[in-house]
């Protein structure tokens, strides 16, 4: 449970991670939004029970338009593009920050393992170099550390619905844009349906498969 002092400098935490020079704040603003609600602050859900049910195909295009993100944000950075803005406006859409609590565990990440404020979500996939108090592990993985994406595909283990609120597990694969490399990741996602109508990211765990 967190209380609305230390939310508060959680959210101030985060506004303050993000580079203003390279993070229009029109690109960001539905990212780093405060909540509106005080259910969050009390770490109670963040829908009623009247709230409309996840179906399959919406999760199924939850990850599409993840998968697209970062496809997008690759291309926009080898491109020389604003990548941290494009990441900056796709993570407002995709991740419950704001919204809901976020259990964001990433795949690339040793020192700082769990990452629960948007700024240190950005820090993990534009680069810790990038945004401000960002994390030195953290090489970008949304650009591959600067060898960019060309293809991620979803393949779903299994998907489970309850309500307002469904998880999915499986793999994906991710495809270098330079070399051609193919890196296979298992993920745990979880979605919610946020009080504005939309389903959104409020866990996700991703781990390499085990080798001996």
């Amino acid at each position: 449970m967190i209380g609305a002092r230390a939310y508060r400098q959680l959210l101030q935490r985060a506004r303050g991670n993000i580079t203003a020079q390279k993070c229009p704040s029109a690109s960001i603003s539905s990212f780093l939004r405060p909540t509106a609600s005080k259910e969050i602050l009390k770490g109670k859900r963040s829908f009623s029970a009247e709230a409309k049910a996840i179906s399959e195909a919406e999760v199924l295009e939850c990850q599409a338009n993840w998968a697209n993100a970062i496809k997008s944000i690759s291309k926009t950075y080898l491109d020389k593009g604003d990548y941290i803005g494009t990441a900056g406006a796709a993570a407002g859409e995709l991740y419950g920050y704001g919204h809901s609590n976020v259990l964001f565990k990433p795949t690339k990440a040793a020192e700082y393992p769990f990452r629960p404020t948007a700024g240190e979500a950005m820090s993990y996939f534009v680069g810790g170099s990038v945004v401000d108090n960002g994390y030195d592990e953290d090489g970008g993985f949304a650009i591959n550390g600067g060898k960019g994406w060309k293809e991620v595909v979803f393949t779903n283990h299994q998907i489970d619905l309850n309500g307002p609120v469904a998880i999915a597990m499986g793999s994906y694969v991710f495809t270098c844009a330079t070399s051609g490399d193919e890196a296979k990741v298992e993920y745990t996602f979880g979605y919610k349906r946020n009080s504005d109508g939309k389903a959104r990211i409020f866990l996700h765990h991703s781990s390499v498969p085990y080798s001996e």
